[in-house]
């Protein structure tokens, strides 16, 4: 019994030992409102594999269109869109309706 027992906690320990070398990676959303004609507040970083939730509250269409081509998302009014993010990078992006409205987005690996 009590090897059995010493051989579990060892066999705990050394998983213990194997995980503390791996971060916990946890993926987030963050949400990003247009309305009046705006983006709100975009993040100041955000991760790949995270995802951006874009929620357009105006009354126009709308969308969200990266320069690089990396992603066009089509927002309808009233309409909300899950994107996940898939490269590190910094990438510029805009309303292909109102080009005027524009962000950045910060991409951590």
């Amino acid at each position: 019994m009590r090897t059995l027992t010493k051989l579990a906690l060892a066999g705990a320990i050394l998983i213990g030992i194997a995980l503390a070398g791996v971060p916990a990676a946890f993926a987030t959303d963050y949400i990003i409102v247009l309305d009046k004609m705006k983006f709100g507040p975009v993040p100041a970083a955000v991760h790949v594999g995270d995802t951006i939730i874009w929620q357009n509250d105006d009354i126009f269409h709308h969308s969200a269109t990266a320069r690089d081509k990396s992603f066009d998302v089509d927002l309808p009014s009233k309409a909300t869109v899950r994107m996940v993010v898939g490269a590190a990078g910094s990438v510029d992006f805009f309303c292909k309706f109102h080009p005027g409205m524009k962000g950045t987005l910060t991409i951590l690996p």
